[in-house]
């Protein structure tokens, strides 16, 4: 396959503005896109959860159109690095074990077939997995590696700097996260790297690395991240927040309907490709159906535009209309069940609510309504008969006494 040196659809693919910085500089990268050289371009994420939100999605996206332009492209499976841990800004990570990132990774590999296509005749998106090269590395290599690298250059890392200041630990494992993400590119002989802002220093070690062993230029391309434009709130995996995509259609519709207002243009930038010369002309139609609008497109990408049509015909008929969805979850209680906690141990069981501490809140907030739109205010409430009760904005429950 050729690569596409059209100028126009390079413009097209930058313009959204996804891209942050790119190192040595955006020039350079540019100039090579146009050379018509196949260039070799990876971004890796650490399967160190069950599921992906769109904050990866726009990113892998982005590798997408690379690939569409006919270069190489690798989604990188940080199955080793997620045992290490990426250092954050509070405290050390978990480290997980070979069991669970290897389950997680075979999850999210199903998760972003819609969007990178790894069946493509021609130029297939491949997939890696870093366990291959890491766990091999030698307490010699590794020795190596970490030459190339002084204290003093590891705790000028903004999140260090953050947890010296207060006092928090920093464990000595955590230095080797950069340098093991760094050798990545080193064993891939990779010609760039795509990375959230948020990763900038690790792929900068890489680039170090490749420079050193193979005498080679790496480019870092920094992509945004997806926040809310007032409160700064990232999608996190780790702390799940987000919207993540492996919900079913109906419930991602939803997820993204019921995100502040705020978060409508973010993800129309990034997670779309809706044109960016409709954006005015979408923002004007008022918070309700701009976000439907891309909600819309973010679920027909998922999902497929068959499923697409049902989630919005069933968030209107369900959510705006004050209908009960047809496929309603069900729980079943005993009319002989005294009242105290009863109806909250059934709900919390049944996973619709968290806790019984959640109920009470959610009561005492007024969320909790019956089907005729009656309140309920006692958390120890129990029904006598029958009832379908809303929870929140976007929960039903059939709680059937028998």
């Amino acid at each position: 396959m050729k690569t596409i040196t059209d100028q126009k659809r390079i413009d097209e693919i930058f313009a959204r503005g996804t891209v942050v910085e790119i190192l040595p500089s955006t020039e350079a990268f540019v100039a090579k896109l146009m050379s018509g050289d196949v260039i070799k371009i990876y971004i890796g994420v650490d399967p160190n959860a069950e599921a992906l939100h769109l904050g990866h999605a726009k990113n892998i996206m982005f590798l997408e159109e690379l690939r569409q332009l006919g270069h190489e492209v690798i989604l990188l499976m940080g199955d080793f690095t997620a045992q290490i841990g990426d250092p954050d800004k509070k405290s050390t990570r978990p480290q997980l074990t070979q069991e669970v990132t290897a389950s997680n990774a075979a999850k999210w590999l199903d998760q972003v077939k819609p969007i990178l296509n790894f069946t493509d005749k021609e130029n297939p998106a491949k997939i890696m997995y870093n366990s291959e090269w890491l766990s091999k590395l030698t307490l010699v290599e590794i020795a190596d590696i970490a030459s190339n690298f002084t204290v003093q250059q590891m705790i000028e890392r903004d999140m260090f700097e953050k947890r010296i200041k207060e006092g928090n630990p920093i464990y000595l494992h955590e230095f080797m996260y950069p340098l093991m993400q760094g050798y990545d590119s080193v064993a891939m002989n990779v010609d760039a790297e795509l990375c959230g802002t948020d990763q900038i220093f690790n792929a900068l070690a890489g680039r170090t690395l490749l420079k050193r062993y193979k005498n080679k230029e790496k480019f870092v391309v920094a992509l945004n991240l997806v926040a809310n434009p007032k409160t700064g709130e990232l999608m996190s995996k780790s702390k799940r927040t987000g919207v993540f995509i492996n919900l079913p259609a109906d419930e991602l519709f939803g997820a993204i309907m019921a995100l502040p207002d705020p978060m409508i243009e973010p993800l129309f930038i990034n997670c779309t490709r809706i044109p960016l010369e409709d954006k005015d002309a979408l923002m004007a139609t008022g918070p309700r159906e701009a976000k439907a609008r891309v909600a819309f497109d973010i679920v027909k990408r998922f999902h497929g535009e068959e499923a697409a049509v049902q989630a919005e015909r069933s968030f209107n008929e369900t959510f705006s209309k004050g209908r009960v969805p047809e496929d309603i979850q069900e729980v079943r209680i005993s009319a002989a069940t005294s009242a105290g906690t009863a109806l909250a141990d059934t709900l919390v069981k049944a996973g619709i609510v968290p806790s019984k501490t959640e109920w009470r809140r959610l009561v005492g907030d007024g969320a909790v309504r019956q089907e005729d739109d009656t309140k309920i205010t006692d958390p120890n409430f129990m029904p006598a008969s029958t009832v379908v009760l809303k929870i929140g904005k976007r929960r039903f429950v059939k709680v059937v006494v028998v």
